[in-house]
This record gives structure tokens, sequence and C-alpha cells, in this order.
């Protein structure tokens, strides 16, 4: 299976990219602030469970890709590297944003829960990052692909619930971090566009 060295730099890339201000954990940041923690960690269960499917088709799809098609898996991994390349583009030129932390009724526990799933799986650029971003850590000479896309995705959520229940336990004290500290989101967007950068630039030079 895939080797421990790679494990720990996927964790790493995991929890940095985690950590990028983006629509999911700003999600569970404001939900968290205006309903208490519970809210906060029921919405990152919801968006955890979207990650399983993306997780699933993309272990199904990258597999048969790998193992069929030299052809089919250069343009895959060129598409995914000019996906990360235009993340890492995007991550870098992103302005600052002030969270908007509005009421908008009260809702309970399971309408949260299925819009944390509904928001993730309705989003194809999930499915584009996760088909970009998961099989350059796999090798096919480490056993079944599909079965180390699923490791990897176990992975990706292990570091999602790990970041994401964070933020929900902090939401008041990282909401006005955020809020008051223009310099702490410039950083962490550059992190996330230096990432995404050098994952674009492994992706490219990929052998299959």
């Amino acid at each position: 299976m895939i080797s421990l060295e790679t494990l720990i730099t996927f964790l790493t890339a995991s929890i940095l990219l985690a950590l990028a201000p983006g629509p999911d954990n700003i999600f569970v940041l404001t939900q968290s602030a205006l309903r208490g923690r519970c809210a906060g960690i029921v919405v990152m269960l919801g968006l955890c469970t979207g990650l399983i499917v993306h997780s699933t088709a993309v272990a199904l799809g990258v597999a048969v890709i790998f193992q069929t098609s030299a052809v089919a898996f250069s343009a895959l991994k060129l598409i995914g590297a000019g996906y990360l390349a235009y993340l890492a583009w995007q991550a870098f030129r992103a302005s600052v944003k002030k969270i908007q932390s509005k009421p908008d009724g009260e809702v309970n526990r399971w309408k949260l829960y299925c819009r944390g799933i509904i928001m993730n799986i309705t989003n194809p650029k999930v499915s584009i990052f996760f088909l970009a971003f998961l099989p350059q850590f796999a090798d096919p000479s480490r056993g079944p692909i599909s079965l180390q896309i699923m490791l990897l995705g176990g992975l990706f959520i292990f570091a999602t619930i790990l970041v994401f229940g964070s933020i929900a336990l902090l939401a008041g004290t990282l909401g006005q971090w955020l809020n008051r500290s223009d310099r702490a989101q410039k950083i962490l967007n550059k992190v996330a566009g230096t990432v995404f950068l050098g994952l674009a630039l492994k992706l490219a030079t990929t052998e299959r």
C-alpha cells in the first residue's frame, strides 16, 4: 500500500488546504457562531458525508483509467495539473473577505446535516478537485488503485474533521480573528496557493 512518507505528505497538504478560507469552512464557522458548537459539528459531518461520495466516485473512475488507457491517464494528468494551477492563481489573487454572520432563523440539526451533504455533493468543483488531487498520491505498483484512493479519501476526511471540528469549537474566536486580521487571511491564501502550485507541478511530472 501507500508509503508512510506519502501519507504524511498527503495529510499535511490536506490540513493546509482545509485551513485556507473557503465556502465550506466559513459555513461551518458561521453556523457555529450563530447556533452553537453542535450546529457546526453537524454541518461538518454533512460535508464529510459528501466527501465519501466523491471519494468513491473518483476511486472507481480513476482505477479504470489507470488500468486501461495511457492516453486517458495523460489527459487526466494534464487537466488535473491545469486545474490545480488555476486554483493556485485564484488563491494568490484572492481578496480579503469579511465573514457575514446573519441569522436566517432556526434550523434543526437534521436539516443542517442534509444542507452540508447537499452543499458538498452538488459542488462540481469538489469532484474536479478530488480527481486532480487524490490520484497523484496513488502508486499502481503498491496495489489496487481504487483501494489507495479510498484510503486517501478517508485521510482527507480525517484532516477535514480535524480542521473543521476545531473551527466549530473555536468559532467565536476564529471568526473575530479572521475578520480583524487581513494579514492572517492573506497568509492562509498564499499558503494554499503555494500548496496548489506544488501539487500541480507534481501531478504534471507523474508517470503512469
